[in-house]
């Protein structure tokens, strides 16, 4: 009897066998799916919005335009950092607790303030439509912002009803006395 015949259909392949090089480092499977879909938008909505704010040429009000512009860039930055914790191997090398709450605030503080700048660029911005379309995509990210912050805020909610220990009635019954 040969050794294939023996060992074959018992043997199993290596995690990640057949990806090679950087595909074999990335994995999207830690998020659920409307997790990743939020993620890549609020990555590529602020991404947008970024562009679109730094085609603009000239302002009379520039102090929305820069903050609009940091924020963008921030939230931009924020959310690859993110994604990239996600989705390597460095996420097995941090606590995952900490990179959830981490993700938790982040999320939260990010879609306030993106809102913030969207509102404010509103206000003071001169109508041309590069201004307009960074509005537009501000606003949009700022929403994915707030929705993966009300997602996330659902799953904490959920996990600890699941936790937390059923209501018995018959628990005042279990310390009567027995004799009694």
């Amino acid at each position: 009897m040969e050794n294939r015949a023996v060992y074959g259909p018992t043997t199993e392949a290596a995690p990640g066998a057949g990806r090679g090089g950087l595909a074999a480092c990335f994995t999207l499977g830690r998020l659920s799916r409307p997790q990743r879909v939020l993620k890549g938008l609020q990555l590529l909505l602020s991404l947008l919005a970024f562009i679109c704010e730094e085609v603009v040429f000239e302002c009379t009000l520039c102090g929305g335009l820069y903050f609009f512009e940091f924020v963008s860039c921030s939230a931009f930055l924020l959310s690859l950092l993110l994604l990239i914790v996600y989705c390597t191997p460095l996420y097995d090398r941090v606590d995952a607790g900490k990179v959830k709450s981490s993700d938790f605030y982040i999320t939260l503080g990010t879609g306030c303030v993106f809102l913030l700048a969207s509102i404010i660029f509103v206000s003071t911005h001169t109508g041309t439509s590069p201004e307009i379309a960074a509005i537009v995509f501000g606003f949009m990210a700022s929403l994915m912002f707030l929705f993966d912050f009300g997602l996330m805020l659902y799953e904490k909610r959920q996990e600890s009803q699941l936790r937390k220990p059923e209501n018995n009635p018959r628990a005042g019954t279990l310390t009567e006395p027995l004799n009694g």
